[in-house]
């Protein structure tokens, strides 16, 4: 096979990948009603001057399916770390024990697991359109390849589509298990 054609295949491919990896990343941000560290994932917090991931000033761990403990390295950062929770806007409501913070996730209502199941369907839609724009970059570049025969250009471009259709199906196949996670009470 020509090199440039195998370039572009690798090149697709690697687009592909990063689709399915940012709707993975996103869908760790939608949270299915049991509580995990995850869900803590986005917060930044004010670290002396410099925005630091919360796990990297405290220990967040769940004790349980409904509660979520952040535990600072430093105390003095209590109240900042609170203060990042709620600026985040997950819809928590962190409590200070002067200790530790607690986070009680609340059971989701059917309408909240309906919301949070369209959200989930429109991040999968969106790495469906990543995919397909790989597809369709990759099917330009194909085209622009000057020294290869109009056979083996169709056969990429099949090999293409064949590419494109078993990512589209992982996207499927990853959004109805998060689905059944979000529908499952």
């Amino acid at each position: 096979m020509n090199e440039d054609i195998q370039f572009i295949l690798d090149t697709a491919k690697e687009a592909m990948d990063a689709a399915i990896k940012h709707l993975e990343k996103q869908f760790v941000n939608i949270r299915a009603g049991k509580a995990s560290p995850a869900m803590l994932g986005s917060v930044m917090v004010d670290y002396y001057g410099s925005q630091t991931p919360l796990n990297q000033v405290a220990n967040v761990n769940t004790p349980d399916g409904r509660t979520i403990t952040v535990q600072p390295w430093e105390k003095s950062m209590l109240q900042e770390i609170e203060r990042s929770i709620m600026v985040a806007n997950l819809g928590f409501n962190p409590m200070n024990n002067g200790e530790s913070i607690i986070i009680n996730v609340p059971a989701l209502t059917e309408e909240r697991r309906r919301e949070l199941s369209k959200q989930a369907k429109a991040e999968a839609e969106d790495a469906k359109i990543g995919i397909r724009n790989a597809r369709k970059d990759a099917n330009h570049d194909i085209k622009k390849v000057d020294d290869a025969s109009e056979d083996l250009q169709n056969n990429a471009e099949m090999d293409i589509q064949e590419m494109t259709d078993s990512y589209v199906k992982k996207v499927d196949d990853i959004f109805h298990v998060k689905e059944k996670e979000i529908m499952t009470v």
